[in-house]
C-alpha cells in the first residue's frame, strides 16, 4: 500500500509551482533552499514522477507536474475546509498577504492583532511591495491576497478605504527659497503611484523639482525627510509624529483608494475570513 502524501510536501510543491524558483519558495515557507529541494524530491519519489524541469533560472512544471498541481491545490483546500468545519478551535491554515509598506506600517499591527486574537491557528506570511509588483505576485499566485492602491477611488469597486497623499517635511512650513529654485524630493521608485502623483502635481503647478532620492523603502524616505535635505510624499496615516504635513505653496495631492485584490486560485476559508476582517476593520483604523 502506497504511503499517504504529506500535506507539507504538497504545500511546498504548490508554492514552487507558482513562484518558479526554489529560492522564492524557501522564503515563503520559512525553510532553507536545500530543505525545499529535499521536500520536492521526496514528493517526486512518493509519486514516482518528475514534477519539475530544473534550470539555472528556476523550475517549471513537467506535464505530470501540471496535472498534479490541480490535485494538490484541491487537497490542501479541502483539508483546510475540513479542519475549519470540524475543529472547535476554528480556522486553520496559512495565508500569504501582500501590502505596500506604508499600509503595513499604518494598519497591519491592528489588523493582525484583532484577527490573530480571533483565529490564533491561522498563520499569516507578509510580503511588502508596491502595488504594481503585488499585482504581478497575485497573477502568478505567489500571494493569496493583497491591499493595493488605485488612483481613482470613485471609479473602482470594493474600495475599503480612501487615503490622502500628503507632502511631508522636517519643518511645519516650507518656503520655496529654502531649497533655491529647485525642490528636492525623496520619493518611492518611479513605478509607484505616490511618485507619479507628486511629479504630476509639481508639473501642473509649474514648480521646479528634482528627484534626490528614490526608493521603495518607507524607512529610507522617512530618514531623508527627517534630515531636511528633501521633502517626501506619503499616505496620511503613514506620516511619523515627528514629521510635518506641508501645504501651501505646494500643490494639492490626490487621494488613493485602498482595495483588496485576490490571486486567481481558489480562496481558502482562512483567506476569505481575513479579507472579511479587513473589510470590517480597516475603514475605522
Amino acid at each position: 500500500m502506497q504511503a499517504p502524501l504529506d500535506l507539507r510536501l504538497l504545500a511546498t510543491f504548490v508554492r514552487a509551482a507558482h513562484s518558479g524558483t526554489l529560492s522564492a519558495t524557501a522564503v515563503q515557507v520559512g525553510r532553507t533552499q536545500s530543505a525545499v529541494t529535499m521536500q520536492i524530491q521526496r514528493l517526486e519519489e512518493a509519486l514516482g514522477q518528475s514534477l519539475f524541469h530544473r534550470s539555472g533560472s528556476g523550475v517549471r512544471l513537467t506535464g505530470s507536474g501540471e496535472r498534479f498541481l490541480a490535485y494538490a491545490e484541491r487537497i490542501l483546500k479541502i483539508h483546510d475546509e475540513a479542519i475549519s468545519a470540524l475543529s472547535d478551535k476554528g480556522l486553520h491554515g496559512s495565508i500569504t498577504f501582500g501590502s505596500p509598506e506604508d499600509y503595513l506600517s499604518a494598519f497591519f499591527p491592528a489588523l493582525l492583532k484583532s484577527f490573530g486574537t480571533r483565529y490564533p491557528d491561522v498563520e499569516i506570511k507578509v510580503v511588502s511591495a508596491p502595488t504594481v509588483e503585488l499585482r504581478t505576485l497575485l497573477h502568478s499566485r505567489q500571494i493569496d491576497l493583497a491591499l493595493v492602491s488605485t488612483p481613482n477611488p470613485s471609479d473602482a469597486q470594493d474600495v475599503v478605504r480612501t487615503e490622502p497623499l500628503v507632502w511631508v517635511g522636517s519643518k511645519p512650513t516650507l518656503e520655496l527659497h529654502d531649497f533655491g529654485d529647485t525642490i528636492p524630493m525623496a520619493l518611492p521608485a518611479s513605478n509607484a503611484m505616490d511618485h507619479k502623483a507628486a511629479c504630476e502635481a509639481m508639473a501642473r503647478a509649474g514648480i521646479r523639482y528634482k528627484i534626490s532620492y528614490a526608493s521603495n523603502s518607507l524607512a529610507g524616505l522617512i530618514a531623508v525627510a527627517r534630515s531636511g535635505l528633501a521633502i517626501s510624499v506619503m499616505t496620511l496615516e503613514a506620516v511619523p509624529s515627528d514629521l510635518f504635513i506641508l501645504n501651501t505653496p505646494l500643490p494639492q495631492l490626490p487621494s488613493l483608494g485602498v482595495l483588496i485584490a485576490f490571486s486567481e486560485s481558489e480562496r481558502s476559508p482562512a483567506v476569505e475570513a481575513f479579507a472579511n476582517h479587513i473589510r470590517s476593520v480597516l475603514p475605522s483604523l
